[in-house]
C-alpha cells in the first residue's frame, strides 16, 4: 500500500498507555496520515509555567525521548533545578527535570507572545523530530477538577501531590462546555477513516477530550471505524488510577466496564487475551470485538498492537 492509499488515522491519546500506542501507530502509519489528539484537561500553571503533562508524555514518546522507567519525563534527566528549588524551600511535589524544564519555559514564552497551544505544540514537536501531527484537543482552557472526600482538587494536586489517595466522588471538566475544538482537530476527525481510542485512562484522559461538545458529536456522527483498546487488563489498570477511579465512581472495573462507558462513540473494541471471556458481553453492546495481546513492553509490541488495531479498521 502506498502512502496515498493508506487510511487517514486520528487517535485520541493521553498518559503513558496512550502514548505507547500512539508511538506504535507512528511506526507504521505514514506521518501525513496520522494525527494524535491529546488531552489538555490536566494542563496547569506551576511556578508560573504552563505545563501540559499529557501532551508532553505523548510528544516525548513519539520523539523517542521518554524515560523508559517511568513513561513520563525525559530519559537521562538531571535534577539540578529541583535540588536548588528544594534548598530555597520551594514546592517540589511536581518534578520538573532540567531538560523537561526547557519545554515548559519555551511553551510559556510562546503562549505569552500570543501563539496558540496548537501552534506551540506543533513547533515543539517539529524541533524534536516528530513527523506526525500532535494536536491539543482545544486551544480553549479545559481543566479536570476532582471532587473528593477531602474537597475539590485540581487534577495534578490529586494525581501527583496527593498520589491519588483521596476518594473520588465526581470528575468535572471545567470550561469544556464553552470550549471549541480547533479547525485542525475538526478536520482530522472528519477526514479520518479510522478513529483510535488509545488505551488511556477513560475517565481523565479520554473523557476530557469527549467533553468538548463538538468533538463528541463529530466522532459519534463519523462513518469511520471507531476502535478503542481497553486500558484495563485482567481487572487492573496497567498504570495509574483508572481502576481505582472506576471503582469509586460505581463502574465495573473491567474491559467490559470501559466498553460500556464508551459504547456510544465506538464501533469496535480491542481486549487482551486474558479477558477473552468478556467477548460475548462486549459484543452484546453492539461492538465488534478483537482479542489479542495488548500489553506493550517494547517498541515491537507497540507496532504489533497498532497493526492489529488497523486490521480491525480494515
Amino acid at each position: 500500500m502506498n502512502n496515498t492509499d493508506f487510511p487517514s488515522i486520528a487517535a485520541l491519546a493521553g498518559g503513558v498507555g496512550g502514548a505507547k500506542l500512539a508511538h506504535g501507530l507512528a511506526q507504521i502509519v505514514p506521518p501525513e496520515k496520522l494525527t494524535i489528539i491529546g488531552n489538555t484537561g490536566d494542563d496547569f500553571e506551576h511556578l508560573s509555567l504552563h505545563i501540559s503533562p499529557d501532551l508532553d508524555t505523548v510528544m516525548y514518546t513519539l520523539a523517542g525521548l521518554a524515560n523508559p522507567r517511568t513513561g513520563w519525563g525525559v530519559r537521562d534527566e538531571s535534577w539540578h533545578m529541583m535540588a536548588a528549588l528544594a534548598r530555597y524551600g520551594g514546592p517540589t511535589w511536581f518534578q520538573l527535570g532540567d531538560r523537561d524544564l526547557a519545554t515548559h519555559l519555551l511553551r510559556t514564552q510562546w503562549l505569552n507572545e500570543g501563539y496558540s497551544l496548537t501552534w506551540v505544540t506543533g513547533e515543539l514537536c517539529r524541533r524534536l523530530g516528530v513527523r506526525c501531527t500532535l494536536l491539543p484537543m482545544s486551544d480553549d482552557p479545559v481543566r479536570t477538577v476532582v471532587q473528593t472526600d477531602e474537597g475539590s482538587l485540581a487534577f495534578q494536586e490529586y494525581f501527583v501531590h496527593r498520589q491519588w489517595q483521596p476518594v473520588v466522588k465526581r470528575i468535572d471538566f471545567v470550561g469544556a462546555e464553552e470550549a471549541r475544538p480547533t479547525r485542525q482537530v475538526v478536520a482530522a476527525l472528519r477526514a479520518a477513516d479510522v478513529i483510535v481510542f488509545c488505551p488511556s485512562n477513560p475517565l481523565v484522559s479520554i473523557d476530557p477530550i469527549l467533553a468538548v461538545p463538538s468533538v463528541r458529536r463529530i466522532i459519534a456522527a463519523s462513518r469511520a471505524r471507531k476502535i478503542a483498546v481497553s486500558p484495563i487488563v485482567g481487572g487492573q489498570a496497567l498504570k495509574g488510577p483508572a481502576a481505582k477511579l472506576m471503582a469509586e465512581l460505581g463502574m465495573e472495573v473491567s474491559a467490559l466496564g470501559v466498553a460500556r462507558h464508551l459504547q456510544d462513540v465506538l464501533t469496535d473494541f480491542v481486549i487482551d487475551t486474558v479477558d477473552a471471556a468478556l467477548e460475548p458481553d462486549i459484543a452484546a453492546l453492539g461492538l465488534q470485538v478483537r482479542v489479542t495481546g495488548t500489553v506493550m513492553t517494547s517498541d515491537e509490541d507497540r507496532a504489533n498492537l497498532a497493526r492489529e488495531v488497523l486490521e480491525v479498521g480494515g
